[in-house]
């Protein structure tokens, strides 16, 4: 008998080889718990904000006048380019030192424009950009990490509309693993496990936004609740190895996808985002393939999101709304059109 999905199950995720606990019949149970303010639309410009062009950051030095996108080196990075010390070998208090570089990308001189609010050719500049910080850490770091944190609810320091690149000398444990995933499933099968991902779900019920080089999905294995995996439907292991066409073409997508989070609750949609593409390291790469995912933490409406305890931090990752519905749910809205315009 195959698997119903309206009743509780558990679907497995192929990049973490973990599993998520979904339980449809509890999306009616009654919410009396924590009820989020939204964050309310941003000016164009904030005289106290420490990442609007002209501004003055928190150790004195001021921005310039910058028109597009603009990177600096973070003034708190979380990492450090200088060497640490030796490693600590205890087999239960074992340490080594971790080497890097942080940066910040502010996506748009305008303190009120987020991603889906740029044109497409704002867009198309922030992620040459993101190419163009990969391929140059990459160069000295085995692993270059780019990402966004949107919103408060994500604990965004800063409402400009920003991202972050931290490049480090190890590889972070999600790339680890995720390495270790791909490298097996194309030992297996001959073929790089998300290529053949995106071959099998371009005609499914999961499909948020679709074109020639891109797709855009609910993962059939997704634990936050409108999370959202963005692949190409091309072999491609790094940003940097995109052409002028599918940088375009994926510009086009994020727009539409982010305008779809946006016009879903009507609200400035908060998430992490990043991209994960395959290591700075010698030897074939063929197993990877460049993607990122988009983790929002919104459940029922702007003020109400999922949390992550309890079973979740104790035993696996659940979920009440089927990946199925928040995909529908997303559909049912313009991905053209901003709800602000």
């Amino acid at each position: 008998m195959s698997i119903d999905f309206a009743r509780p199950h558990r679907r497995h995720n192929p990049l973490s080889g973990g599993w998520v606990q979904v339980s449809p019949q509890r999306m009616g149970r009654p919410w009396q718990g924590e009820v989020s303010e939204p964050d309310p639309p941003s000016p164009h410009y904030d005289p106290a904000c420490y990442l609007c062009p002209g501004n003055a950051r928190v150790g004195g030095e001021a921005n310039p006048a910058y028109e597009g996108v603009y990177v600096f080196d973070n003034d708190f990075p979380a990492l450090e380019d200088a060497p640490g010390g030796e490693a600590q070998h205890d087999p239960l208090l074992r340490a080594e030192a971790s080497t890097g570089v942080c940066r910040v990308i502010c996506f748009s001189p305008d303190h009120g424009k987020s991603l889906p609010l740029l044109t497409p050719e704002q867009l198309r500049a922030v992620i040459d950009s993101w190419a163009e910080q990969t391929e140059e850490l990459g160069a000295r770091f085995g692993n270059v990490q780019v990402f966004e944190n949107k919103g408060a609810m994500m604990g965004c320091s800063n409402p400009h509309p920003h991202g972050q690149v931290w490049a480090s000398a190890h590889w972070p444990q999600e790339i680890a693993t995720e390495d270790e995933r791909q490298r097996e499933y194309l030992a297996a099968h001959g073929r790089p496990m998300l290529l053949d991902l995106a071959e099998r779900e371009a005609a499914s019920e999961r499909v948020i936004e679709i074109d020639d080089d891109w797709l855009a999905i609910i993962p059939f294995w997704a634990a936050w609740p409108f999370e959202t995996l963005l692949l190409p439907r091309f072999a491609v292991q790094r940003l940097p190895q995109l052409t002028g066409s599918q940088r375009e073409s994926l510009a086009a997508i994020l727009k539409a996808l982010t305008t779809r989070y946006d016009n879903l609750f009507r609200t400035s949609f908060p998430y992490s985002m990043g991209w994960h593409g395959a290591p700075f390291t010698e030897g074939a790469q063929d197993h990877w393939q460049l993607h990122a995912h988009f983790y929002p933490p919104l459940l029922r409406s702007a003020s109400v999101r999922k949390f992550m305890v309890g079973y979740e931090m104790l035993a696996e990752p659940q979920r009440d709304l089927t990946p199925e519905r928040a995909a529908e749910m997303l559909r049912s809205v313009s991905g053209l059109v901003h709800y602000r315009n």
